[in-house]
């Protein structure tokens, strides 16, 4: 079907890459991978981890571990990109099966379709922040034109594929990287370290909670992805490489904005309440007024920039789930869902990301519990993926692995029974196995338990119950 794609639009979707097509070097997994992370939203975490009640030197450690440590695993998970030549989601199908694999794709496709939709319309709010800073007409004709513009560079990227990504991304990241640095350099002469000291600590359970919030926020998050911008990388790289390049390029920018909005948040009440309310608007308000309009350049193209990821990887999810149509019109379709959603929250929704993070972060649970299956499977195989067996359900890694499913399904169900969701009303059902450490209102209440034991539970499960079938699949 690959076939009819347009003069100039990737024609691999789901299959595996030609070994004439597979190119370049691990390095160039840092500019993806740095672009779709560089987005000053990473200042604004800073505020989120104090949040759990830490003092700044608590949360810096707690931050800083907990966004490497994750990046990590998306690092780990990417070597199913370079060892199977195939996007992400085709390369669960030895842990899952050819048809069972489509459940954790459904759940992916969710999730990215839900960040997309989410960075577009923040992308287009921050402008309007902007404009509204500056005194400029900030209505519904500027949302209008900033939605098209937002819109073409993603649903247009999402559509032509790998090279016009690879490329943009280059791009953003310097553009991006070197505007961050001039925004905090103007607005560094506003830390106090005196308000700083003043912060009290917490205990452990709020650094716990804050440690997984942020493996949640950032490398979780994109994990489910990871090995989509891999997988044109020559078999023959370092799996060292392949890891470190792309959990050197994902972390470093989180990290450094991380920690900076740490010391920003930390020295001003004011500001930490404005972020909270407003992530990327409050940002503006240290800023002399000529640096506005380059502040929103930096703003909206960091924000494209993880879009754009999230779009390529949102199309082969769903070309994976069973969805039977060429890559480029799958992306068409996610930026079609894209659109309406951002024009919803933009114009029409009152009280709309609140829920909306509530409901990414309740599927952030079944992901982790994916991970763990997916990292245990990279752990215990030992031969590269049969390009063939991959399409087949008839073939070695079978129809539908229902140990896999159900390590999934058992990891949904703890993680959900931990963790607590303040942001919608809807999801007040969760938690319903905190009562023996405290229930709902109790210290561990917020330390995000459940992200961490779904994803034991899929590790520990495929390791003990699926390393029988792995060793038959390779030896075949």
């Amino acid at each position: 079907m690959e076939s009819r794609a347009p003069v100039g639009v990737e024609r691999n979707g789901i299959n595996t890459i030609a070994e004439e097509e597979r190119h370049g070097a691990p390095r160039s997994l840092f500019w993806p991978w740095f672009a779709a992370n560089v987005s000053v939203l990473g200042i604004s975490y800073g505020s989120f981890v104090l949040g759990f009640g830490l003092s700044a030197i608590q949360a810096i450690v707690v931050g800083v571990v907990g966004t490497v440590l994750s990046f990590v695993l998306c690092g780990v998970i990417s070597l199913v990109g370079k060892r199977g030549s195939a996007p992400t989601m085709v390369l669960a199908r030895p842990a899952f099966g050819v048809r069972g694999s489509r459940l954790p794709a459904v759940v992916s496709w969710l999730i990215t379709v839900g960040w997309e939709t989410a960075l577009t319309a923040l992308a287009v709010l921050a402008t309007t922040t902007v404009f509204s800073e500056l005194g400029w007409d900030a209505g519904t004709p500027t949302k209008l034109v900033a939605l098209v513009v937002v819109a073409v560079l993603i649903v247009g990227s999402g559509i032509v594929g790998f090279t016009l990504i690879m490329r943009l991304q280059v791009w953003i990241t310097i553009i991006t990287g070197v505007l961050t640095i001039v925004y905090g350099i103007l607005v560094a002469g506003h830390i106090d370290t005196a308000n700083l000291g003043s912060l009290t600590s917490g205990g452990v359970a709020a650094m716990i909670g804050a440690l997984i919030f942020m493996m949640t926020a950032f490398g979780l998050s994109w994990a489910n992805m990871a090995g989509d911008f891999s997988r044109y990388l020559p078999r023959s790289v370092s799996n060292a490489a392949v890891v470190g390049w792309t959990t050197f390029g994902a972390a470093l920018a989180p990290v450094l904005l991380l920690v900076f909005g740490i010391l920003l948040a930390g020295s001003s009440k004011t500001l930490n309440d404005k972020v909270a309310a407003d992530p990327i608007g409050a940002l503006t308000t240290l800023l002399p007024t000529w640096f506005l309009v380059p502040f929103a350049v930096v703003a909206v193209l960091g924000l494209v920039g993880g879009a754009v990821l999230d779009i390529y990887s949102s199309g082969l999810a769903l070309l994976t789930a069973g969805l039977p149509v060429p890559r480029w019109l799958a992306a068409g379709i996610d930026g079609t869902i894209m659109i309406i959603g951002s024009v919803y929250i933009v114009f029409f929704a009152n009280d709309f990301l609140g829920p909306f993070q509530g409901f990414l972060i309740t599927l952030g649970v079944p992901i982790a519990a994916w991970a763990g299956v997916m990292i245990a499977d990279i752990v215990l195989r030992r031969s590269d993926y049969d390009a063939n067996d991959l399409q087949d359900p008839a073939g070695r890694y079978g129809d539908i692995n229902w140990i896999a499913i159900i390590l999934m399904l058992l990891g949904t169900a703890v993680g959900w029974g931990l963790v607590t969701n303040t942001y919608a009303g809807w999801l007040s059902w969760q938690g319903y196995l905190l009562g023996p450490i405290g229930g709902k209102t109790g210290s561990w209440a917020y330390a995000n338990l459940g992200v961490l034991a779904a994803m034991v539970i899929g590790f520990a499960g495929h390791l003990i119950f699926n390393r029988t079938s792995v060793r038959r699949q390779d030896l075949r």
